[in-house]
């Protein structure tokens, strides 16, 4: 998988970075988790810090566009995020 940054902006008020991308993938459509980490790992971010909303991807073409926020803090992305996307980056919790 392949991430193209289209753009970074800084958004101070409320503690973030908001950046727009591409990823270009072959094979099965990667998951929410795989993009995450990996835009984490380039902006060198904990991948607590980031959520992914919204992502959009069109039928026969094997790129996903979206957006990524990334917080300074995790304090700061919980009084700002709402609690299902907060969630939705969460790994799910194995059943006992």
């Amino acid at each position: 998988m392949e991430i193209k940054i289209n753009s970074n902006t800084r958004n101070e008020l409320l503690s973030r970075s908001e950046i727009a991308f591409t990823a270009t993938y072959e094979g099965a459509t990667p998951s929410r988790m795989d993009i995450g980490a990996k835009i984490a790992a380039l902006q060198n971010v904990p991948i607590e810090n980031l959520i992914l909303s919204p992502l959009q991807s069109r039928f026969g073409l094997r790129a996903v566009q979206g957006v990524a926020r990334i917080y300074d803090s995790a304090e700061a992305l919980k009084a700002t995020e709402r609690a299902y996307l907060v969630a939705r980056g969460q790994k799910k919790e194995e059943a006992q």
